[in-house]
């Protein structure tokens, strides 16, 4: 299945929180964390949409990094329809490059204990467990697994011995 990716904007803000609710039901974001995600100059969130409907927003994901600094996905969610057919995937891919554009030595993330396709993704992506935040997602009292992605970062050439 094909699908297209964009930078989201505030105009997206509404979407979003349409699938945010839908699919975080009691422990999803308030509109005003959401719309202050979507302003700030070190978050990158991507809305996804089919092609032929672009009107109908299909997924959405988010990344935290302010430059040079560690990388954290802030959120991801995939339409019920839409799981399983690799736009999770796309999305993560997207922001992990950006996270290597900003240039993060690593990208964190939290994933619900009890979401294990979420957790078989990002292992499949390279993410290992590093910890456990019991009762993290409220009000369910469920636990988080954090997750950590090292990214390889190229070194800056050394000078040749000419250039010095």
């Amino acid at each position: 299945m094909d699908f297209e990716i964009r930078r989201a904007t505030p105009h997206d803000l509404e979407a979003i929180m349409a699938l945010e609710i839908a699919t975080f039901v009691e422990d999803a974001w308030s509109f005003e964390s959401m719309s202050s995600e979507l302003g700030s100059e070190h978050t990158y969130y991507l809305v996804a949409f089919e092609p032929e409907r672009p009107e109908v927003l299909v997924g959405y994901a988010g990344l935290l990094a302010p430059d040079g600094g560690d990388g954290e996905i802030q959120t991801i969610a995939v339409a019920p329809a839409m799981r399983r057919k690799g736009l999770g995937r796309l999305l993560m891919e997207r922001l992990i490059a950006e996270a290597e554009i900003r240039e993060a030595s690593q990208v964190f993330l939290e994933v619900r204990a009890d979401n294990p396709n979420a957790h078989e993704l990002y292992e499949s992506l390279g993410f290992e467990q590093i910890a456990v935040r019991r009762g993290y997602y409220q009000p369910g009292n469920v636990d988080a697994q954090v997750m950590c992605l090292p990214l390889e970062r190229s070194e800056p050439d050394a000078p040749d011995e000419d250039d010095v």
